[in-house]
């Protein structure tokens, strides 16, 4: 493939507050600790303070991955070399993390991890007597069912019909198979399609749990790069973090400690990604994952009637602390806890809501990680990139909206002239002289005059916009491309990464496609990568 890079502010497609980090605002250094560069992970480095107990993290991890056999293809004794060596001092995680959307959902699914296994590989390269392992973190608590039960392919959404309560990675899917079915369908039985298909159907026919179907399936793609996933649903890694869980759930700690930053961040003008809870903890079991409330003297589960008093709450969590499941703003410091990270992979509303955490890190005495916005990705055929030559279009130019790219093309194939603007500056240098002959005849005159200027600035926009429309009527058929290429690339008038899936890109190209992702995406330069087939 053919990179070539465009500026994420050029884009339209990612916040200002996003823009500024990148830019490093004075303004928002108060809310991070780290510079997203080699100097700054030269400093953390220096600084780092590891909580992990790394024995216990190895033991869970070879644990974990004990289940999950060898494929041939996919070796598991690199990956357990892997896990290994994070009972080293010398060894720290780059950690990106996600929901266990089906099939790997989005693309950007795919494009977190390779973030990370490329950064990983360039720490290495600056920092030769460090190793660095790439971690995909499994949000296998989360609950929001509807949020993962489908994912689109070639223009088709395949879903997983199914009734589900609890933590999603403890759901069984052996109801998936009218999705499963569906989705090798669309794969086809061309180039690497058969091979798409024997994985997908190994982890979602051989696993009773979605977290392990998962593992198994991110294994088969990125095990060979050396990535760990964790599961952090796990009674021993939720002991160690137990203290915690029971003085923020008593405390009410994170919930002060984030409220007074995001305070300071709307004064910035920054839009608020999570709001804390009073107790950011739910409580977990089997089919069952409901929010702890304080109410009349008692700790509470929502909806059902398990309560506790303060005593009983303390027991409770030391008995059985996996029972208590972080929410979206305690998870990253249950993960900064029991691993060895020093960065986070983040798509950039995770990066704005990391922002409001650190207040609370200090607090716990943890240290905030750096903050890498994640890899973005256009992928563009080399049907769609013939089109794009032809039409003569520079593949950047796509970010603009559809009516802005069609204008500016007629603009520039017309054999009329289009523009009215060079009229409209000497209408405007016109005036600067009326206005100084009518100021001294009388003062009041300077406003009336200005507004039969912007009258008449209105009628010339106004008359170019009727120029460029009459014109596209000659352009029809060239027009309608532009309509269908942005529609092919740009889906739902979104970023292509948001909603298609890896799959048939994995079918044409196979693991080369993971290959050549890993290959141009480059971490640290913060562009967005369009990536054009030869």
């Amino acid at each position: 493939m053919q990179p070539s890079c465009i500026d994420y502010k050029d884009t339209g497609f990612f916040s200002q507050t996003v823009i500024d980090y990148l830019e490093d605002k004075p303004e928002l250094r108060p809310f991070y600790s780290y510079r997203p560069d080699m100097e700054g992970f030269r400093q953390i480095l220096k600084d780092e303070k590891v909580s992990a107990d790394r024995e216990l993290l190895v033991e869970v991890l070879l644990k974990q991955y004990g289940n999950v056999s060898d494929t041939g293809k996919f070796p598991l004794q690199g990956v357990r070399g892997q896990i290994a060596l994070l009972k080293e001092s010398n060894t720290y995680t780059i950690t990106t993390g996600h929901q266990l959307n089906i099939f790997a959902g989005p693309l950007y699914f795919i494009y977190k991890i390779v973030t990370a296994i490329k950064l990983a590989r360039q720490l290495k390269e600056t920092f030769p007597d460090k190793t660095f392992v790439p971690v995909y973190w499994m949000a296998s608590e989360d609950h929001d069912f509807a949020e993962i039960n489908y994912t689109n392919i070639g223009g088709k959404k395949v879903h997983w019909w199914y009734e589900a309560t609890g933590a999603t990675g403890r759901i069984n899917p052996d109801t998936m198979r009218q999705a499963l079915n569906q989705y090798k369908g669309v794969l086809g039985l061309e180039h690497h399609a058969a091979e798409l298909a024997e994985i997908v159907e190994k982890a979602y026919s051989g696993f009773d749990k979605l977290a392990d179907a998962t593992r198994y399936l991110v294994n088969a793609l990125f095990g060979q790069y050396g990535l760990v996933i964790i599961d952090a649903d796990d009674h021993r890694l939720k002991q160690q973090f137990a203290h915690i869980i029971e003085e923020d759930i008593i405390g009410e700690n994170s919930f002060k400690n984030i409220s007074a930053t995001n305070e300071q961040l709307v004064k910035l003008g920054v839009h608020i990604q999570v709001n804390p809870r009073e107790i950011n903890f739910f409580y977990l079991a089997d089919g069952l994952r409901e929010r702890i409330v304080f109410e009349d003297g008692l700790y509470k589960v929502l909806n059902t009637e398990i309560g506790f008093s303060k005593a009983e709450l303390i027991q409770e969590i030391k008995n059985y602390p996996e029972r208590f499941s972080p929410n979206v703003v305690m998870r990253p410091l249950y993960q900064e806890y029991i691993l060895p990270n020093i960065a986070y992979i983040g798509g950039g509303a995770e990066i704005v809501y990391w922002l409001e955490l650190k207040s609370n890190f200090d607090h716990y005495k943890v240290d905030l990680p750096a903050l890498v916005l994640r890899n973005s990705g256009l992928i563009i055929s080399k049907r769609t990139s013939a089109k794009i030559k032809c039409m003569e279009l520079d593949p950047c130019e796509l970010f603009k909206s559809t009516d802005a790219i069609k204008n500016d093309w007629v603009k520039n194939h017309s054999e009329h002239q289009l523009s009215l603007q060079g009229e409209l500056k000497s209408f405007q240098q016109l005036f600067e002289k009326i206005k100084q002959v009518s100021s001294k005849v009388d003062k009041t005159l300077v406003p009336a005059t200005a507004a039969v200027e912007a009258r008449l600035e209105h009628a010339i926009n106004n008359l170019e916009k009727k120029l460029i429309r009459a014109e596209k009527n000659n352009y029809q058929t060239r027009l309608e491309q532009i309509d269908h290429v942005r529609a092919e690339l740009f889906p739902k008038d979104s970023l292509q990464e948001r909603t298609e899936n890896f799959g048939l890109f994995y079918v044409k190209w196979g693991q080369e496609f993971i290959d050549e992702l890993i290959k141009h995406f480059e971490p640290l330069d913060f562009k967005f990568t369009v990536l054009t087939e030869e």
